[in-house]
C-alpha cells in the first residue's frame, strides 16, 4: 500500500474518554473513529490487524476440525424464553420489537440460535461430533463502555459450540479447543496465562479465560508463588471452611440504637469496632426469590460465587422496597435475626469465625450486638462467597497467591446440557434412546485481541505490533522524494517485497523525514526500511527494529532476504 492512498489521518490530540494506550493509540493513528458510545468505525488499518487475527484464528480452528457457518445478529424471543434466558440476561440485552410488535434481540451470544439449529439436523449419534464456529458481530448494552475497544457495545467476536454424545467427549472437545485457543494467542505474539474462570451468563460448571498479561488490564487475577494454579478474582479460591463456634464466651444478644448508620464504615465508626467485627448483611433476588446473603463486614460478596452455589440463573440486588418487605426495615438494617419474612439465608463461611458480631436488627436505626452464627441463626447454605485476596494461601499448595493485571481476550465453557435439553437438542443413541447433546462454548474478542497486543506492546513513541498481526510488517521510507535514485529505489524494493509476498508499505508522501519517522513510530511498523541519498549512494539502506530500536545498515540487495528471515524468526518468536 502506497501511504499517500492509504485511508487514514493521524491525530495529536486524543478524546477525554481515551484512558488507556490502546484507546488513545489506536485514535492518533487513525485506526478506529467513534460513531456512538462504545460504537466504533475501523479504517483499513484496524481492519488488516482485525483480518489477520480472524485468519490465524480460521486456521487453528480448521486444523481442530471446526467448521465455520454465519448466524443472524437478530434473533427472536422465543428462542431466549425457550433456553430460559430471556428474564435472566439482564439489561445488556438490547430487546426491540418489529412492526407486527414481535420481540426480538441483537445477540451478544448465540447458544440459543446455534442450539436451535442443530436441532433441526441432529438426528443420530453417528452425526458427531460437530464443532461450529463463527466471526461475527454482537451487541451488549454495557451500562458503561469504556476503554475503547477493551469494553464496547459493539464488537467482533469468534463464537463456537461444540456437540458431543456425553459428558466424557464433549470434556475431550473442551481440552483440544483450550489447545487450539493456547496456539491461537502464540501466534498473535501475546503474553498469557490462561485461568479458572467463572461462568457468568453462559452457564456451565468449567470455564478457563485466556488473559494477556498488562499493567492497564481491567482483571484482577491471582496465581499462586509455588504451583500453576491461576484464577480470575471472581472464581479463585482459598482453603476455608466452617468453623465450630462453642458458646463460651457468647454474650446475650441486645438492640442498640444506631442512628442513620446504614453502612459498615459508619457502623464500625459509630461503635468504635472493627469491620470485622460485623456482619454484612444484604438482601439479593435470585431467580425472582428474595435471599439474605452473609459475609463478614471486612469483605465483599462475590456474585460469581453467589450465582454458582445457589446454581441459579442470574443474581441481583434486591430493591428499596423488596428489602423492607422481607426485613422490615430500610436499606442498611437488614439481619439474620428477627427477620419479618422467612427466607433462605446463605452465608459465607467467614461469618463463622468470629464470637459477638454486630448485624441490622431489622428495624431502622438499630443494630443488634452479640450476634453468634449457630446460637442465632443459622445457614441454609454456607460456603466460600468472598473475593480471594493477594496473600491468601493457595488451594492447591502450600505456596501464596500473588495478584496480577489482564485483559480477557478469550474463553472456553463446558456447558453441559444446559441449552440442550430444554431446547430440545437431541439424537437417538445405537439402542434408539433419546439423549441431549452435550455441549461447550468457545469464545474469542477479536478486537480486544488486537487492543490488548497494543496494551501490550508500545512505548511513549506508539505501537510495536507483533509481526504476525501488524497492518503492515514493514514500511519503506524514501527520505528525499525530490532525488529521482531515492523514489527509483523505494519503488524497486516495494515491487521486490510485494512480489515475494510480504505486507509491506511504502510512504510516498513529499513529508520532512522527521515526520516520516514518528509516523512509522506511531503506527508500529515491525520493521522499518529507511533509503537515503547518502547511504544509497554507499549501495546500502538503513534498517531499524521497532520492537528493539536497533538499527543496522545492509546492502540494498541482501534487503529481501533479511526481511524475509527478520519476519520468519518474529513470527516463529512469537
Amino acid at each position: 500500500m502506497r501511504i499517500s492512498q492509504l485511508f487514514y489521518q493521524t491525530m495529536k490530540e486524543v478524546p477525554r474518554e481515551a484512558q488507556v494506550p490502546s484507546h488513545q493509540l489506536m485514535f492518533r493513528a487513525g485506526m478506529i473513529q467513534q460513531l456512538a458510545s462504545g460504537i466504533y468505525n475501523y479504517t483499513p488499518l484496524a481492519k488488516k490487524s482485525l483480518s489477520k487475527i480472524e485468519t490465524i484464528i480460521r486456521e487453528e480452528l480448521e486444523k481442530k476440525g471446526c467448521q465455520e457457518v454465519l448466524l443472524p445478529v437478530v434473533q427472536p424471543s422465543e428462542l431466549w424464553e425457550k433456553s430460559g434466558r430471556w428474564g435472566y440476561y439482564g439489561p445488556e440485552l438490547l430487546r426491540l420489537k418489529d412492526r407486527k410488535d414481535n420481540d426480538f434481540c441483537l445477540g451478544p451470544t448465540h447458544e440459543e440460535v446455534i442450539t436451535d439449529m442443530v436441532s433441526k439436523v441432529l438426528k443420530s449419534y453417528k452425526q458427531l461430533p460437530w464443532n461450529l464456529f463463527q466471526i461475527q458481530t454482537k451487541f451488549r448494552d454495557e451500562v458503561r463502555p469504556r476503554f475503547g475497544l477493551m469494553r464496547g457495545r459493539e464488537f467482533t467476536m469468534k463464537d463456537g459450540y461444540s456437540f458431543d454424545v456425553d459428558e466424557e467427549a464433549s470434556k475431550v472437545m473442551y481440552w483440544k479447543m483450550y489447545d487450539a485457543y493456547t496456539a491461537i494467542f502464540k501466534r498473535c505474539g501475546l503474553s498469557f496465562r490462561a485461568v479458572d474462570a467463572a461462568t457468568g451468563n453462559i452457564g456451565g460448571d468449567m470455564s478457563h479465560e485466556f488473559q494477556v498479561l498488562a499493567q492497564s488490564g481491567e482483571d484482577l487475577i491471582l496465581s499462586c508463588d509455588s504451583c500453576d494454579y491461576a484464577a480470575n478474582a471472581e472464581k479463585a479460591v482459598t482453603p476455608r471452611s466452617a468453623q465450630e463456634l462453642t458458646e463460651e464466651g457468647m454474650e446475650q444478644t441486645e438492640d442498640v440504637h444506631t442512628p442513620a448508620c446504614r453502612t459498615i464504615e459508619e457502623i464500625a465508626d459509630y461503635l468504635k469496632r472493627p469491620a470485622s467485627d460485623f456482619i454484612k448483611s444484604i438482601i439479593y433476588v435470585v431467580d425472582e426469590e428474595p435471599v439474605l446473603v452473609l459475609i463478614r463486614g471486612d469483605l465483599d460478596i462475590n456474585e460469581s460465587k453467589l450465582q454458582t452455589a445457589l446454581s441459579a440463573n442470574g443474581v441481583f440486588l434486591a430493591d428499596d422496597a423488596l428489602v423492607q418487605e422481607v426485613s422490615g426495615a430500610g436499606t442498611g438494617f437488614a439481619g439474620p435475626v428477627g427477620l419479618k419474612k422467612q427466607v433462605k439465608i446463605v452465608a459465607d463461611y467467614s461469618v463463622t469465625e468470629g464470637k459477638n458480631m454486630v448485624s441490622g436488627a431489622n428495624k431502622d436505626d438499630y443494630h443488634k450486638v452479640n450476634v453468634n452464627y449457630g446460637r442465632d441463626y443459622k445457614a441454609d447454605v454456607l460456603g466460600d462467597l468472598s473475593f480471594a485476596q493477594p496473600g491468601d494461601k493457595c488451594p492447591k499448595c502450600e505456596g501464596k497467591l500473588e495478584d496480577h493485571r489482564g485483559i480477557e481476550v478469550g474463553q472456553v465453557f463446558y456447558l453441559g446440557t444446559k441449552y440442550s435439553e430444554p431446547m430440545e437438542c437431541n439424537y437417538l443413541d445405537r439402542d434408539g434412546k433419546s439423549h441431549p447433546a452435550v455441549m461447550g462454548c468457545y469464545g474469542i474478542g477479536v478486537g480486544r485481541t488486537m487492543a490488548a497486543a497494543i496494551e501490550q506492546n508500545h512505548d511513549e513513541d506508539g505501537m510495536i505490533w507483533p509481526a504476525a498481526i501488524a497492518p503492515y510488517e514493514a514500511v519503506i521510507l524514501p527520505l528525499q522524494m525530490n532525488k529521482d535514485e531515492v523514489v527509483a529505489a523505494g519503488e524497486d524494493l516495494y515491487t521486490s517485497l510485494r512480489d515475494a509476498g510480504m505486507d509491506v508499505a511504502l510512504d510516498d508522501r513529499e513529508e520532512r523525514a522527521g515526520f516520516k519517522f514518528k509516523d512509522a513510530d506511531l503506527l508500529g511498523y515491525p520493521l522499518q526500511i529507511v533509503i537515503g541519498a547518502r547511504s544509497l549512494e554507499a549501495g546500502e539502506v538503513e534498517l531499524k527494529i521497532r520492537k528493539t530500536g536497533e538499527k543496522k545498515n545492509i546492502p540494498l540487495a541482501e534487503v529481501k532476504s533479511f526481511v524475509e528471515n527478520f519476519l520468519k524468526e518474529e513470527k516463529s518468536a512469537d
